[in-house]
């Protein structure tokens, strides 16, 4: 049923396919890395400014009230940079999934081509085989459909509780902050 040819564009496309799969997960490596360049760079020139507010102060009480002030800005720019992160971890992680449902569309249905293009060619008197083979290979469909739709549920929902988290993160610490 398959030649030479259909077996050699079927390796070049999957061939291809995992090419910019790994770009896509490349692309993703290079935006962690770049937050984490750009955070460092910030970590370092805030390090330096509060280190020479520290060296201004001229009492404890303005000590304290500086060490104060620096905790709400670091709680919401630690909240900032795990939502970045989470942000570009779910992007890549939703591009990947994509490709990988579509690749898989594909090959169900490539499959399923192949199946009534056997069947088609099967003999007189199997047809009641023939049913039962299209409804298993049905179910299985349907099987994958439903595993999909119920990880794409678990990922919405962990993204709603991962905000959830976050702001409430950030409100503890702002009221914290409040009360010194």
């Amino acid at each position: 049923m398959l030649n030479v040819e259909q077996i050699a564009a079927t390796n070049k496309a999957n061939l291809n396919n995992l090419f910019g799969l790994t770009n896509q997960a490349f692309a993703g490596v290079e935006k962690l890395v770049e937050l984490n360049l750009t955070a460092a760079r910030a970590a370092l020139t805030e390090s330096a400014d509060h280190a020479k507010a520290v060296l201004s102060v001229k009492d404890a009480q303005e000590l304290l009230a500086l060490q104060a002030g620096l905790l709400q800005p670091l709680a919401e720019k630690s909240a900032a940079y795990s939502r970045h992160i989470y942000d570009i971890a779910s992007s890549t992680g939703a591009d990947l999934s994509k490709a990988f449902e579509g690749k898989a569309a594909e090959g169900q249905q490539a499959f399923v081509n192949y199946i009534d293009a056997a069947l088609k060619n099967a003999p007189a008197g199997s047809e009641s085989a023939v049913a039962f083979f299209k409804q298993a290979v049905s179910a299985g469909n349907n099987a994958v459909e439903s595993v999909q739709k119920a990880v794409k549920q678990a990922a919405d929902i962990a993204e709603t509780n991962f905000q959830t988290v976050t702001e409430t993160a950030v409100k503890a610490t702002k009221t914290a902050s409040k009360k010194r």
